[in-house]
């Protein structure tokens, strides 16, 4: 009888992992700030809030325009007025982000002012660093984006104005992290960038929270 014959082990052929000419983006706020780039900042030469589009216009086409889209994201204990198709809110408890306190928003003249949308990068802060160069389609999307969007006290947002990091920061320390994170998540993907002083404010804030991670979404 023929020797039986053992088997030799195969060894596995090492696996080279796919080329991209992408770069990878950091899964953490903190590392992505290195990747924005800086510049001085742009004038503001030419800025008008048109060229962004008609304010809260419905961009996902589902029936409901974005600021009631974000209220509907962000407020808690909603009253959703009838006949809207559940679109608008009427009345809601919003836990402001900014200043760690509760604020009732009814819908009304004189008072839905109380809680405001915020572009969490403003539009004429990214008018000032690139989007002068963009197009009317994506300056209307940078506009509308849930990512650079948060329910707000109203005071509070229009304290901050078109700041930046290095100009403002909410006063409620512990949303901090989240709101610069947040700021960076935004710039990066729409290639925004950053003067010197405002990526050292981002830094400055982010290192204090090292494993924060990058918003996308």
């Amino acid at each position: 009888m023929p020797e039986p014959v053992t088997p030799q082990p195969v060894t596995p052929a090492p696996v080279t992992p796919p080329v991209t000419s992408e770069p990878v983006t950091p899964s953490t706020a903190l590392a992505t700030v290195a990747l924005l780039p800086v510049k001085g900042r742009a004038p503001k030469t030419g800025y008008d809030r048109d060229l962004y589009g008609h304010a809260w216009k419905d961009v996902d086409r589902n029936g409901c325009d974005t600021r009631n889209d974000i209220l509907r994201r962000d407020l808690v204990d909603q009253v959703i007025k009838d006949g809207t198709h559940g679109c608008v809110v009427a009345a809601g408890t919003l836990h402001d982000p900014y200043s760690g306190e509760p604020i009732a928003f009814v819908r009304g003249q004189g008072t839905s002012s109380a809680v405001q949308i915020d572009h969490v990068v403003a539009l004429s802060d990214s008018w000032q660093k690139g989007a002068q160069q963009w197009d009317t389609t994506t300056r209307e999307a940078f506009a509308n984006d849930p990512l650079n969007l948060l329910a707000a006290d109203g005071p509070l947002n229009q304290r901050k104005g078109d700041g930046d990091t290095a100009t403002w920061l909410p006063p409620n320390t512990g949303f901090r992290c989240a709101y610069v994170a947040r700021q960076v998540g935004v710039k990066h993907a729409y290639g925004l960038w950053v003067t010197q002083a405002e990526q050292d404010a981002m830094v400055r804030v982010l290192s204090t929270c090292p494993s924060e991670p990058l918003p996308v979404g």
